[in-house]
């Protein structure tokens, strides 16, 4: 038996696919399509360290600004998902579905562009080996903060109190 079983059951599945495949597409596909341009470069054409000695420094700039985008894709996802989404309990499944892409699009945004360091530093330097570890790092990031089905059941749960007036149980 189902959390969400009652007279407005809702197709867990149906709200959680549209977002699963948004982020799959900007945090995996896109970065490995890019990643493996990187490679065809490494190997080759010839990419010029363009900073010198500036490269391990960069590096771990660009670590750093990567770190604090996981951080505040956490926070973002966390404060979104305690947005009311629900406007009527009969339009519940649509405003779902709508409201969660709304909510962590720009989530997965801030997590591809992890990724994007990777590859503006693979310009700079072209040193591979580091640009795979930040496309990684935000594939990581990525399977950390995506919706999961029991916390989306948690989600439509808590979004069904705040649209009946009790809104104090917190995701």
């Amino acid at each position: 038996m189902s959390l969400l079983d009652s007279d407005n059951a809702v197709d867990t599945h149906r709200v959680i696919a549209k977002t699963i495949y948004f982020g799959m597409f900007v945090n995996v596909l896109l970065p490995m399509g890019l990643l493996l341009l990187c490679f065809y470069f490494d190997k080759y054409k010839m990419v010029s360290n363009k900073v010198g000695d500036m490269g391990d420094t960069i590096f771990y700039m660009f670590g750093v600004l990567a770190v604090g985008h996981a951080a505040y894709a956490f926070w973002s996802k966390t404060a979104a998902m305690r947005k009311p989404m629900v406007r009527r309990i009969d339009t519940l499944e649509q405003d779902l579905v709508v409201g969660l892409i709304g909510a962590l699009k720009p989530t997965f945004l801030v997590i591809a562009s992890i990724s994007l360091y990777g590859y503006l530093y693979f310009y700079l330097t072209g040193r591979f080996r580091e640009t795979v570890f930040m496309v990684l790092f935000s594939f990581l990031v990525f399977q950390v903060i995506r919706p999961r089905y029991g916390a989306i059941e948690k989600f439509i749960l808590y979004q069904k109190s705040l649209l009946s007036g009790g809104g104090d149980n917190r995701v």
